[in-house]
């Protein structure tokens, strides 16, 4: 979606700002000039707040979250309270919403569609628009069984109840259940996917040798978990990151499914605070010396944040989540403890 095109949606669904509230955040309720609810994600609360009406401090449709620092318009509410991830899904959303007609350049670009490259970025953004939202799915249950249950913001994680898996041009294809991760860029649009592929019960990795691929155009770009903000926690396994995410789940957060891509990263404009999620082996170490200097080279602030055993979710599994919250609580800066821990508290 164009930005012009953004901006103009984002205008008229502010002129109905309130019913965009009704609909999209139905946990919360209206005080005065302001929508209120928990987050962006449709949580009961009082955190949030959406203007209501153009005032001198802002127009209509911007909000805010007090405990988490996140501010956005209502294609953002859209498209977290839907668990959306491309923006031209959350478009064809806000134009069903606004009774407009839809945009005719994806259903040319449907008819005129050839053959994605295999591995290509194309064919891990068809690949993604194939999937659904994890919400009652085998990959629910697999981050469950792996001590992770804070899932909002999870939009980029996806659900295939049959993903091709070959793991090699001599062996036949066969087909498991897989959690797909969308990897995107800054602009948020999908430049990759991870496919983890899952056992038939959710209970754990399938019992095949691969049990990961990545595909499509990775390098600098991330798995990302909540909405932009100043202060992001960068790590390299998704269970990884969403395990110190379980304690601290306010933070932005994004996982680059390695250490030599997490050493690449790209950075927010907006990024003033960088926890380096780090493993415990040599690839983490050079990961993090290294995205410690690009961060310090461009003025933001690094810290790291080491686990006590391999990994984070290694961590969670054999010391709980009480152990791990007082683990990183020592670790962060003082003033993203309340900040960000404030709800696991």
């Amino acid at each position: 979606m164009a930005r012009h095109d953004a901006s103009d949606l984002a205008s008229r669904l502010g002129r109905q700002a309130e019913a965009v509230c009704k609909r999209y955040l139905a946990a919360g309720r209206r005080q005065g000039n302001y929508w209120q609810v928990g987050d962006v994600r449709n949580t009961p609360g009082k955190s949030m707040f959406v203007r209501l009406k153009d005032t001198a401090k802002g127009p209509a449709g911007k909000w805010t979250d007090a405990a988490t620092g996140e501010h956005g318009d209502l294609l953002d509410v859209i498209r977290e309270s839907l668990g959306l991830i491309d923006f031209a899904d959350v478009a064809e959303e806000a134009r069903l919403f606004l009774s407009m007609p839809p945009d005719p350049e994806p259903q040319l670009r449907q008819h005129a569609r050839t053959p994605a490259p295999s591995g290509s970025a194309e064919a891990a953004r068809r690949l993604v628009a194939m999937c659904q939202p994890i919400g009652g799915t085998l990959v629910e249950a697999y981050l469950h069984g792996r001590g992770i249950t804070a899932l909002h913001g999870c939009g980029s994680l996806r659900f295939h109840s049959r993903c091709y898996y070959r793991p090699d041009e001599h062996s036949p294809t066969e087909t498991w259940p897989a959690m797909v991760a969308a990897v995107t860029d800054l602009a948020d649009r999908i430049t990759g996917a991870h496919r983890t592929w899952l056992a038939p019960d959710g209970s754990g990795k399938a019992p095949i040798d691969i049990q990961r691929k990545a595909m499509g155009d990775l390098l600098g770009h991330t798995v990302r978990f909540g909405l932009s903000s100043d202060v992001l926690a960068a790590g390299e396994g998704i269970e990884s990151v969403l395990s110190a995410r379980e304690v601290m789940p306010g933070m932005s957060a994004a996982a680059a499914l390695s250490a030599a891509h997490l050493a690449a990263i790209q950075f927010h404009d907006a990024l003033r605070r960088l926890y380096v999620v780090r493993d415990n082996d040599r690839a983490g170490d050079g990961a993090r010396n290294t995205l410690i200097e690009r961060a310090n080279g461009v003025g933001v602030e690094a810290i790291t944040l080491s686990p006590m055993l391999g990994d984070f979710n290694e961590d969670l599994r054999t010391y709980g989540r009480d152990a791990l919250m007082a683990h990183i609580r020592v670790q962060l800066a003082p003033q993203d403890v309340a900040r960000f821990m404030l709800l696991a508290a």
